[in-house]
């Protein structure tokens, strides 16, 4: 095993109809479950993750970028998807990246997100476990 660089503990209690916090207090979010309640305010394991990822994928690229000596502004959405799992009758996620650059042509802006999706975490930690769609777009 690799070297710990450090480490995040979030806990959670009830499931999708309790709360999950973070070991630090920094996060600390009711959990709502978006199929029983679409009244209730809170968030969901999908957004969580989507926010994560989001925040992983962006500073994966501009790492990239810079080791390109490439010069990016970028944003990175990430929408995660909770869907029907046709296999085992259960549930499954999927994950769209709308990824945004300026300071550099379409095909570079696919170099940089293919580049930068072999090399953050949760790409390589989602990496043929579920469908991810990249969709990269040059801006100005």
């Amino acid at each position: 095993m690799s070297d710990v660089l450090f480490t995040s503990s979030a806990t959670a209690k009830n499931g999708r109809d309790g709360y999950v916090e973070s070991s630090d207090g920094t996060l600390k979010f009711e959990l709502v479950n978006p199929l029983k309640d679409k009244e209730k305010t809170g968030t969901n394991p999908e957004q969580l993750f989507a926010a994560g990822y989001a925040a992983c994928f962006d500073g994966a690229l501009n790492l990239v970028a810079s080791k390109k000596n490439k010069q990016i502004e970028s944003e990175t959405t990430a929408e995660v998807s909770f869907l029907n799992d046709e296999a085992d009758g259960g549930y499954k996620i999927a994950v769209t990246l709308k990824i945004e650059m300026n300071g550099v042509s379409p095909e570079e802006a696919e170099e940089l997100t293919q580049a930068a999706h072999e090399a953050c975490p949760y790409s390589k930690a989602t990496r043929n476990n579920i469908d991810v769609t990249l969709l990269p777009q040059a801006v100005e």
